[in-house]
């Protein structure tokens, strides 16, 4: 089975997207069986959107662009990667005559962004340990 097909069978079987790269970290217990970090939250600016999202209760893509530094087309393209997973959701609708659109972070959002934080705090916490 080729590699894309298979994570998508993993990510079709758990629920959530199939992390991708050598990177592991344990989650909370030493002893819990190593987890892979989450590649979709992972990518710099798909977790600052989140991150972004997460603080407020929605943020217009102006907004985004703003807080972000980043340029129309790349927020455009990571955001519709996390919309497609089911982390964000948009809205679009018009003001006055002018197309808006505003993201909000789902609860399976906001549930990846604090399982890879708590994978990130892990991380950590093991870099300190002598």
């Amino acid at each position: 089975m080729a590699r894309s097909s298979h994570a998508e069978k993993r990510e079709a079987e758990r629920g959530e997207p199939a992390a991708k790269g050598p990177h592991r970290v344990l989650h909370g217990d030493p002893a819990a069986e190593p987890l892979e970090l989450d590649a979709l939250v992972h990518e710099r600016l798909r977790l600052g959107i989140l991150c972004a999202l997460a603080v407020g209760d929605s943020l217009s893509f102006n907004e985004l662009k703003a807080r972000l530094g980043a340029t129309p087309g790349n927020l455009s393209v990571h955001a519709r990667k996390l919309e497609e997973a089911g982390l964000v959701s948009c809205r679009k609708s018009f003001e006055g005559r002018m197309p808006r659109t505003d993201f909000r972070i789902t609860a399976r959002g906001r549930k990846a962004l604090e399982r890879y934080l708590a994978h990130m705090e892990a991380l950590v916490a093991a870099m300190k340990q002598p």
